[in-house]
């Protein structure tokens, strides 16, 4: 028998854990804050998948030609490129996405793995860690660099142009899409959520400590980590929610499907009412009562209350208030968000600076120490309240005079306190 007739010729070679690990090790050298995420994977070798992937449950599985064909620098970048899929919860975002926005099918959990390799490749390669074959960026489908998967996850669609992209699969990891290959939540070597958010404060820890050794989204990333959560999240979900189940609002009309009424009126096409998300517009306190701390909380608010309209950054506007209320900031912009203020307070030009814009809200959220006097009546819109924390609350208000007490946010507003646990009133 000659080669060519030789059954073993075209079977994978085993894979190569030697050339494997020594691409891990690379990749924690050069990127030394994310070792302890790489070294929790556990490798899995597999034939189905064409490069590398993860599940939701931190096993890596590896294929053996592609280990055997790729230099050991670019696979530490695809390492690199896979534990990130599970550092920023891709598949949890997913998730969440697909719920909110309707999406259904593996084409649309392609898109969202496209759109989190986006996000991660955006700035990950270079400075000792080579950008691997094949690797997506945001100026491989001509968007802006800089944004989250949720916003490039608007911004393109699957079309003819994009077939060199179908062979794309990084896993459950980084879509939430279980696959047949996946080990599932009862395979061997998995790691439980407390473990996965073990490792992930690690990594944030690692971050915080060298600020100047890890790329914008990195950094954005350990922020959000070390925030803890807020119990007034839960509150915002609930009046969004409110809002856009109420009569008329979150509401428009589109000829893109017509209403099944146009087949009583010949000739004439009726558009057909459809739900969006609603608007919000978020008030943020910038009086000099309000510390900076309390400012860059505010920010950190901000992000959460995009993704919870489903990332939908267009539907946001912040207007920045102290005595009085200058503009109307809409969050879709890519530069920062000017907090400007520092004098008295005032927030109820900040309501009806929000209420005046071209596009009225559906939810107002205000940001605030609560040394404010507010609205006499109600707006036509739901409104929540997040008070900044201040110990002896009734006690210790001081604005230029010694008697002055505030009064409490209206009954129509939901108000909770952020940064601690009491319920909402």
């Amino acid at each position: 028998m000659n080669a060519d007739q030789d059954p073993r010729r075209d079977v994978p070679a085993a894979l190569d854990l030697d050339k494997l690990f020594a691409a891990r090790l690379h990749a924690a050298r050069v990127r030394p804050y994310l070792a302890t995420a790489l070294f929790a994977l556990h490798t899995v070798e597999s034939r189905w998948v064409p490069t590398m992937a993860v599940d939701r449950h931190w096993r890596c599985y590896v294929s053996p030609a592609f280990v055997e064909r790729t230099p050991v620098e670019e696979l530490a970048g695809v390492w690199v490129h896979e534990v990130s899929h599970l550092l920023r919860d891709h598949h949890g975002r997913s998730d969440r996405v697909a719920r909110e926005r309707g999406l259904t099918g593996p084409g649309e959990r392609l898109r969202m793995n496209i759109a989190a390799d986006c996000e991660i490749n955006d700035d990950v390669f270079g400075e000792g860690l080579t950008r691997p074959e094949g690797a997506v960026e945001p100026k491989t489908l001509r968007l802006p660099p800089g944004q989250l998967m949720e916003d490039y996850l608007r911004q393109f669609r699957l079309g003819p142009g994009m077939q060199d992209l179908a062979w794309l699969d990084c896993g459950s990891g980084a879509d939430g899409l279980d696959r047949e290959w996946d080990l599932g939540p009862d395979g061997a070597h998995g790691l439980s959520a407390q473990e996965q958010d073990a490792v992930r404060f690690r990594v944030a820890q690692g971050i915080s400590a060298r600020p100047g050794h890890a790329p914008q989204g990195w950094l954005r990333w350990a922020e959000e980590a070390f925030h803890p959560p807020q119990p007034w999240r839960e509150l915002l979900g609930a009046a969004v929610r409110s809002a856009a189940s109420g009569t008329g609002a979150g509401e428009d009309y589109t000829y893109g499907r017509p209403s099944r009424r146009s087949a009583s009126v010949p000739g004439v096409v009726l558009p057909s009412l459809r739900r969006r998300p609603p608007r919000v517009s978020v008030v943020i306190d910038t009086s000099g009562s309000v510390s900076d701390a309390e400012l860059g909380s505010a920010l950190l608010e901000v992000a959460a209350i995009a993704r919870a309209v489903g990332g939908r950054r267009d539907l946001v506007t912040v207007v920045p208030c102290d005595a009085a209320a200058q503009f109307v900031h809409p969050l879709c912009r890519g530069e920062g968000i000017p907090l400007l203020g520092g004098g008295g307070t005032d927030l109820r030009t900040g309501f009806a600076k929000a209420l005046r814009a071209p596009l009225r809200p559906d939810v107002v959220v205000v940001l605030t120490d609560g040394q404010t006097p507010w609205p006499v009546t109600r707006p036509p819109c739901r409104t929540v309240v997040g008070l900044f924390p201040r110990q002896h609350r009734r006690r210790t208000w001081n604005e230029n005079d010694p008697d002055y007490v505030p009064d409490a946010p209206p009954a129509w507003a939901r108000v909770v306190d952020i940064g601690s646990a009491p319920a909402a009133r």
